[in-house]
């Protein structure tokens, strides 16, 4: 089982960086540059790909928690949230990117 999710991570992994690739490629026969558009696509899809493997685990737990004792919902949605920051750090470093 762990290698079928490795194997779909990977293939996600590749897919975006391939896909930032033909950006790129198409910015630069715009005129742009393209790795720029290369770090920008990173930058988002590696926050946001960062941020769903980590709430997939968090959730679970959050969940079993919050099913144990309700008064564990606060903790719960905090540390649930808490990973989003990667996301929101990854959108805020590509409009550095120039």
């Amino acid at each position: 089982m762990k290698i079928a999710k490795a194997t779909k991570l990977v293939s996600v992994l590749v897919f975006s960086l391939l896909v930032t690739i033909a950006f790129a490629a198409e910015g630069e026969a715009a005129g742009g540059a393209n790795y720029a558009a290369i770090g920008k696509g990173l930058a988002i899809g590696l926050g946001i790909l960062g941020t769903g493997v980590a709430q997939s685990a968090i959730g679970a737990a959050a969940l079993g928690a919050v099913v144990e004792d309700r008064r564990n919902f606060g903790t719960a949605l905090l540390f649930f949230l808490l990973p989003e920051t990667l996301a929101i750090f990854g959108l805020a470093f590509s409009f550095l990117i120039n």
